[in-house]
């Protein structure tokens, strides 16, 4: 019995350890979304730089993808360049989400650093970003011709993650 008493510390000891030691080998930027392989979600916001409004049905027919981010997002200037320079490949068409943004600041900021975007739709209250599943910014989808998405990467985009991961998925969807 007495045995017993001390063995139980010891369990419980062991299967947080195994928890922890699971959750250490995760890669924070795979959070899992409900979201992969199902239709985009519909949303019709404001365009920032342009009259009138956009919307995933815009898109239809093309492979694209969809950014979010914010002029007071430190990693999403981190990213910019990168998506200056896809931009400038031509190789697929980048729509930018500004998550909860003042409009004035967002147009500094682009105009400061460059515009990668095909259009810009304004989420000034974050609730599509919230229909979207974003955790936080910046955050890029890819959504083939059909309107599914296909990626989420968490976080901000490198040269990697668009040369092994991104890029290559653009092409094998516009392929098919």
């Amino acid at each position: 019995m007495k045995s017993a008493r001390f063995l139980l510390p010891l369990a419980v000891f062991a299967v947080i350890g195994v928890f922890l030691a699971v959750g250490l080998k995760l890669d924070p930027r795979e959070v899992p979304s409900p979201l992969i392989d199902k239709p985009a979600p519909v949303f019709q916001l404001p365009r920032m730089l342009a009259p009138g409004s956009i919307g995933p049905a815009e898109m239809k027919g093309r492979v694209w993808l969809l950014n979010v981010w914010a002029s007071w997002c430190v990693s999403c200037r981190a990213e910019h360049a990168l998506l200056n320079q896809v931009a400038t490949s031509g190789e697929v068409d980048i729509i930018g989400l500004n998550y909860k943004d003042l409009p004035e600041d967002a147009r500094a900021w682009l105009k400061q650093l460059g515009n990668p975007y095909a259009r810009i739709a304004v989420d000034a209250d974050g609730q599509v970003g919230i229909d979207w599943g974003v955790y936080g910014v910046p955050e890029t989808f890819v959504i083939d011709g059909q309107g599914v998405i296909r990626h989420k990467h968490i976080g901000p985009l490198d040269l990697e993650s668009l040369a092994e991961t991104i890029l290559p998925l653009v092409r094998r969807l516009k392929k098919s």
